[in-house]
């Protein structure tokens, strides 16, 4: 099915008989973007091994009289041009609260941090992932304002409840109201609000919504996004005595985005950020669509290209608090990507908050319970959601990664630098698009005098850089933070060399040692491997490789990458010791 007709059922699905009068709007969108565009239905979305994503803020780095996206760039091309491509800046339009994700107005570079000249100039050297909040808009945004004076069309851009409505069975991610109430020239009404009262979220049953969207992400692929991605998607269908979250409709929506971007930019992928259960997780790479409309073609999905890897974080924290990898192998055995070109976003550390939602069903109650209290004993913190029954249960765990692994009033950097390596080696090692927080490349320590700030939880994990300061930093080579940017480097300037860590290539995850991490990555076309054995443990452990299972057996000797040391092939085994938190990646030579 071609992407036009994909898009018109879609349509169909979400508004009815109104289809036919919404696609001539959005067919002349089309035709505009095209005639402005001729060199965007180039190419196709693809990925591979140097797929590298750093995630950062737009106004990271900062230095007296230059604005932060100079800096970012600066930092970028000095520091980290050989070892990742791609940078997804979050939102770095202006906004009210949320650190961005509350925004003003979606077209404007906020211009604390730079013009679209900054952009453009990143866009040159790195593929960038932008932000498309699209569930719900700022109060400020002149959106909102025109709603308050019933102004046509923004009116009914917005969600209005009568008040004693049963909204019980929705979702809460936040312990905040619902609902938020407002003064319109017409009286007083009620707004739904998911995260806050000055995020105001959009009505997609109106479909001038839909296609005022539309026209915004083909604004963004002409300022030069890569990926986009859709946050908090699996809220943006509403529909009253429903959870209103994951709804059909929501799923709709993304299989229709895909396709006006198959139409007309088919080098652009989307990537879904859906912090829910692995199974539900999973559903947004969509149903199989031929790619050139015969039986005998190779499939891909109809939704998004990449998602969101929510489990991992909280499986490796487990991992690593009990030394033991079963939980975690046990979750990867099972993972699959269902299309060629799609594949898994993985990360272990973002803006956000370690969420313990993804944790259920692979982590017993008592198992996440032990995560919430080492948190709390590291001195981060936890939010909270709202329950159905009105009671209240951990959402996510606020703390950077660094001090979730490593206890900060007991600091021991040798064990801790290797503790933290090794958690960010199992990333890298699995199949995927590993996603990098800009703070993991340093080990950040907890910021507790931004939460004292702002007064917000997820603020621990935010805090910004003076660029002169963090580069005086750097230059000592005994310092923790540099210790950690130097060996983090060093794993991705291995990684992206070698085929077998191709996102989509095969694994296959080994029972070697409940202690040790063991999975077999191999290159797409089945020539190339490399085997990842992680120790989670302070302890030495030796383990005993059957080269035969490892696809090893035939190589001459079998060299180790990462500490760069070549072993002999005499045998049909290899014993190997581990000293505390070691990593080897081995391949045949």
């Amino acid at each position: 099915m071609n992407p036009q007709d994909r898009i018109f059922n879609q349509l169909q699905f979400l508004y009815g008989n109104e289809a036919d009068q919404i696609w001539p709007d959005l067919d002349q969108i089309l035709d505009s973007f095209r005639s402005r565009n001729p060199n965007s239905l180039k190419g196709g979305f693809q990925l591979d091994q140097n797929d590298i994503i750093l995630i950062t803020y737009g106004d990271q780095f900062n230095e007296l009289g230059r604005r932060p996206l100079q800096s970012l760039y600066d930092f970028l091309d000095k520091y980290l041009i050989d070892v990742i491509n791609s940078v997804h800046i979050l939102p770095f339009y202006p906004f009210s609260s949320d650190d961005g994700f509350s925004v003003i107005d979606y077209r404007q570079v906020n211009p604390d941090y730079g013009t679209w000249e900054d952009i453009a100039k990143l866009a040159y050297k790195f593929q960038l992932m932008f932000d498309a909040v699209i569930n719900h808009i700022s109060r400020r945004s002149s959106w909102f304002k025109s709603f308050l004076l019933q102004e046509p069309p923004y009116k009914d851009y917005f969600i209005t409840i009568d008040p004693g409505t049963d909204l019980s069975s929705v979702f809460r991610p936040r312990a905040l109201p619902l609902l938020t109430r407002v003064d319109t020239s017409s009286g007083k009404m009620l707004v739904w609000t998911t995260f806050s009262d000055d995020q105001i979220d959009l009505n997609y049953s109106n479909p001038k919504v839909l296609l005022e969207i539309i026209e915004l992400l083909l604004f963004y692929i002409e300022h030069g996004a890569r990926l986009i991605r859709l946050d908090a998607i699996g809220y943006a269908w509403k529909e009253v005595g429903t959870s209103s979250l994951n709804l059909p409709q929501a799923h709709s929506m993304v299989k229709l985005l895909r396709a006006v971007i198959d139409d007309v930019a088919p080098g652009v992928g989307l990537i879904t950020e859906t912090n829910v259960p692995h199974e539900e997780n999973i559903k947004y790479f969509g149903a199989p669509i031929s790619e050139s409309g015969d039986s005998d073609s190779p499939y891909i999905g109809d939704e998004a290209q990449l998602i969101y890897q929510f489990s991992l974080a909280p499986l490796i924290l487990h991992t690593f608090s009990c030394g033991n990898v079963t939980a975690l192998s046990a979750w990867a055995r099972n993972l699959s990507v269902p299309y060629h070109n799609s594949s898994f976003f993985n990360f272990i550390a973002s803006h956000d908050g370690i969420g313990v939602m993804p944790a259920k069903g692979l982590l017993t109650e008592d198992e996440i319970q032990t995560l919430i209290d080492q948190t709390i004993h590291h001195g981060g913190e936890v939010s909270y959601k709202t329950n159905s029954d009105g009671t209240k249960s951990v959402y996510e765990l606020n703390i950077t990664l660094f001090d979730a692994l490593n206890n900060p009033s007991e600091p021991d950097p040798e064990l801790d630098i290797k503790r933290f390596l090794a958690s960010q080696a199992i990333m890298l090692s699995l199949a995927g698009v590993p996603g990098i927080y800009v703070h993991s490349l340093f080990g950040s320590h907890n910021c507790h005098q931004c939460v004292e700030e702002t007064t917000r939880a997820r603020s621990i994990n935010r805090e910004k850089f003076t660029l002169d300061k963090l580069q005086s930093t750097l230059v000592d080579p005994e310092n923790l933070h540099t210790r950690i940017f130097q060996g983090y480097k060093h794993l991705l300037r291995i990684r992206r060399v070698i085929p077998a860590f191709h996102p989509n290539g095969p694994q296959t995850i080994l029972e070697i040692d409940p202690h040790v991490f063991a999975l077999l990555r191999t290159d797409p076309n089945l020539n190339e491997h490399i085997f990842c054995l992680i120790n989670v443990t302070p302890e030495k452990q030796t383990v005993a490789i059957d080269l035969e299972i490892v696809n090893l057996l035939d190589a001459s000797s079998i060299r180790e990458l990462v500490d760069n040391k070549e072993y002999t092939n005499d045998s049909n085994h290899l014993n190997l010791s581990l000293d505390g938190y070691q990593v080897m990646w081995l391949t045949g030579s």
